[in-house]
């Protein structure tokens, strides 16, 4: 028998005074899909990402994840969720390992040290352990907040731009990383981006934002041919431009 979904997010809404930055989005996310979040900036993905994590309190809507009211229990949850994102740092004075080991002992991690030393080798991080956070590079960054968010195993991976500042190459290798322990562990995965050729390739699932509402949604290949167009980057721009998509 099926579980509950990942995530359910009914009539979701934030506004800052007169200021809307997400106005009733619904949301679905079923266990083992990566579903994208597309949207030019301030079209509400981090906002919307914020909220399904509780950092931020809803003005309206409802939130369920794996089960759990997030409004009334997130407590219950918190240990089975991660998220990763350029935009929030680690403590720079600590190690990437020290890092990794506050983490860790915060989710209730088994055999951390395990698990540090088993993510290092899958991150390319294992020369880096030692180095204090603030002394890395914006790519060895992004990989270091990465195994953050994997170190509990979520069942749920929130990711805003996960491989921003990684080389051509490094991105590449990292989304199939991304792809292989989503399907290994069935978690689901929701996935912020402006890389349309990742989304493409990662995604079950996107749902279009703009200024706060749901434009479109779909599958990448579904959408492409709704709109006539070649690839998903088309789509999107039309979209962020203003173009009739027909």
């Amino acid at each position: 028998m099926a579980g509950p979904p990942a995530v359910r997010a009914r009539a979701l809404a934030k506004r800052y005074g007169g200021v809307t930055a997400v106005e009733r989005v619904d949301l679905d996310v079923e266990q083992g899909h990566v579903v994208g979040l597309l949207g030019g900036n301030g079209a509400g993905k981090t906002t919307t990402l914020a909220m399904l994590l509780g950092l931020l309190l809803p003005s309206e809507g409802q939130i369920e994840v794996l089960g759990v009211d997030m409004l009334r229990h997130r407590y219950r949850i918190l240990s089975r969720i991660n998220f990763s994102s350029p935009y929030v740092d680690l403590p720079h004075r600590l190690t990437v390992y020290q890092n990794l080991r506050v983490y860790a002992g915060l989710y209730g991690v088994r055999r951390c040290d395990a698990r540090i030393r088993e993510l290092a080798r899958d991150l390319d991080l294992d020369g880096l352990l030692e180095r204090p956070y603030g002394r890395l590079s914006a790519g060895q960054r992004t990989r270091a907040s990465l195994a953050k968010a994997l170190i509990n195993s979520p069942q749920l991976l929130l990711l805003d731009e996960p491989t921003a500042s990684l080389d051509p190459d490094t991105a590449d290798r990292l989304r199939g990383y991304l792809r292989t322990y989503q399907q290994t562990h069935g978690a689901a995965v929701i996935l912020a981006s402006h890389n349309m050729l990742e989304v493409e390739r990662l995604c079950d699932d996107v749902v279009m934002l703009q200024a706060g509402r749901v434009f479109d949604r779909g599958t990448p290949a579904g959408l492409i041919a709704k709109y006539g167009r070649i690839t998903l980057e088309e789509v999107f721009l039309d979209m962020a431009r203003g173009r009739t998509l027909s």
